[in-house]
């Protein structure tokens, strides 16, 4: 499911941007045949156009208007496209190669593995878990868990440490890297009327 809203989210967006691009780039650089068709409240300069040509014609003749405008636009070009790259390398690796020969395990079944674990120590409430394949056979696993009612974390230190471990010795190849984080599991006081 979340795959697929990923997925979804990206190509709104994609499109999004490639219908928002060419239409912006036409109501910039159009005259007085988009003005009709514009809202009332939209605001258009005095000339009756959207880009005054004198006003434009005097920042060119500038000395710094040239230099400004390719440096905003080779930063912003530079900074949507990592952040574009970004979009494409996250998410959950597809199938992490085990040592064993054909074996191979989901970092998404492994965290899930791993957080059903978590979950069943006494004194744990509930636990979530994410792993990530890092570069260089490095799995990054984050593990977090709510701890019940008056228990306290180092109850339950000792036996997450085993099942991070295990899980470590599960994804042999790889070397895991943990971060365990301990929380309450936040709970209502009661009330007297």
């Amino acid at each position: 499911m979340r795959r697929t809203r990923t997925l979804v989210n990206r190509s709104a967006l994609g499109v999004a941007g490639l219908v928002l691009l060419p239409v912006g780039a036409w109501l910039s650089v159009t005259g007085t045949s988009v003005a009709r068709w514009l809202p009332s409240w939209w605001p258009v300069p005095s000339g009756g156009v959207l880009l005054d040509p004198d006003r434009l014609g005097r920042l060119r003749g500038e000395d710094w208007w040239p230099f400004s405008v390719l440096g905003a636009a080779a930063v912003l070009t530079a900074v949507l496209a990592w952040w574009f790259l970004a979009q494409l390398r996250s998410g959950p690796a597809g199938a992490l190669p085990l040592g064993v020969p054909g074996g191979s395990v989901r970092a998404g079944a492994l965290a899930e593995a791993l957080a059903l674990r978590a979950a069943g120590v006494p004194g744990v409430a509930r636990g979530r878990a994410r792993v990530v394949c890092r570069p260089r056979r490095r799995l990054d696993v984050r593990l977090r868990v709510w701890l019940g009612p008056g228990t306290a974390p180092a109850d339950v230190l000792a036996a997450l440490c085993a099942v991070t471990a295990e899980a470590e010795r599960s994804a042999a190849p790889y070397t895991a890297h943990t971060r365990l984080r301990i929380s309450a599991v936040p709970h209502r006081t009661p009330r007297v009327r």
